[in-house]
């Protein structure tokens, strides 16, 4: 049965790749100094490739040989009337996009990454500017040092950002949840502003996903799980019990592990919750969870069927455009034969639509 028509989606977790956006962002825009190593885009016998830092990262303008993808886009997601035509094409009315920082620039310069990150940023606000209704294009916050990271999370809702990136694993120190973070997670809480992180190859520990290798598959069927000690962490630490106003939203987690954990987490509160010296629980981390918590999945099974035990209030779901695993450009059919739709329609309007809405301020 289709869905009807005047179901509204919203698209939690799409993306932009490097080899999508416009050649010159940070070639016109780094200043002087740090433009030979920046990001830009050089002519190679192989055709236009972006560098970084002397590093080959991309082709530009198209897909890497071997490269899953269902659709060869372009540079149609980096322009936003193009993307917002791709959107139209599937039924999306709004998307909230995780950009190519953390995931593919992955840079090991702390000042080189903080330099970069302000550019994209920018170059961020002025793209969702274009349809701020239908698109947020969430900044990358350099996760390096702490204290840069909160300069520029402040710096970014001043620029109208509706949420914000840090890495949980590229070139970071200290973990999310340590006494260093503490000002940035003041930050958030005063500014109300969402805080991501997302799935990242970077967060497993013996795999590599290489193409071409047994490894691929095994390691992009295990990659989503890495986020178990970040939210762990974040819960039992108190950063999220004690900030109330800070929702925390995992991008592209997938819903299968979820229950598990947070019941495995209630669990060992109880067992060990007498012996804590340092910052002792108020609340369940379930409670917690249903509180503050939010993860963005695409197309599966088993977590859809899971949803009333994670929390209807608590997922949201995704197409992944313009990704190879996309539902794009049938996310409507896709989302109608899924089981999604036998938790009702009550349920169906919260997981598509009304969640992201009340997240991120999108019209329901």
């Amino acid at each position: 049965m289709p869905l009807p028509a005047e179901q509204v989606l919203i698209s939690a977790d799409d993306h932009l790749d490097i080899h999508a956006m416009p050649p010159d962002v940070w070639s016109s825009r780094l200043p002087k100094e740090w433009r030979t190593r920046g990001p830009r885009v050089e002519e190679t016998p192989d055709g236009p490739w972006w560098l970084c830092d002397d590093r080959r990262v991309s082709p530009s303008g198209r897909k890497e040989t071997g490269f899953i993808a269902a659709h060869d886009h372009g540079f149609r997601p980096g322009q936003p009337e193009t993307r917002l035509e791709d959107m139209d094409r599937d039924g999306v009315r709004a998307q909230v996009v995780y950009g190519p920082m953390s995931t593919q620039l992955q840079m090991s310069d702390a000042g080189l990454h903080e330099q970069v990150a302000r550019v994209y940023n920018d170059w961020a606000a002025e793209f969702q500017r274009t349809a701020p209704d239908r698109l947020i294009l969430l900044p990358d916050i350099p996760s390096y040092d702490p204290q840069a990271a909160t300069r520029e999370l402040q710096r970014c809702a001043a620029l109208g950002h509706k949420g914000a990136i840090v890495s949980s694993t590229v070139g970071r120190g200290a973990p999310l949840f340590a006494d260093a973070w503490t000002g940035f997670w003041d930050a958030a809480e005063e500014l109300g502003i969402p805080i991501h992180v997302h799935l990242s190859p970077s967060g497993l520990h013996s795999l590599t996903p290489r193409l071409g290798s047994w490894e691929m598959p095994a390691a992009v069927a295990v990659v989503p799980m890495q986020l178990d000690e970040t939210l762990a962490g974040l819960i039992f630490s108190g950063v999220l019990e004690t900030r109330p106003r800070v929702k925390f939203v995992m991008g592209e987690a997938g819903l299968g592990w979820i229950p598990y954990v947070i019941e495995r987490l209630d669990h060992e509160l109880h067992k060990y919750g007498s012996k804590i010296r340092d910052h002792k629980l108020q609340m369940l981390p379930s409670e917690i969870f249903a509180r503050q918590v939010f993860t963005t999945y695409e197309d599966e099974k088993l977590g859809v069927e899971l949803i009333p035990r994670i929390g209807v209030d608590n997922v949201m779901w995704a197409s992944d455009y313009p990704h190879g695993d996309s539902t794009w450009p049938h996310s409507r059919t896709a989302l109608a034969e899924s089981s999604l739709a036998l938790h009702g329609t009550a349920v169906l309007r919260k997981v598509t639509c009304e969640n992201a809405a009340r997240v991120y301020g999108f019209r329901a």
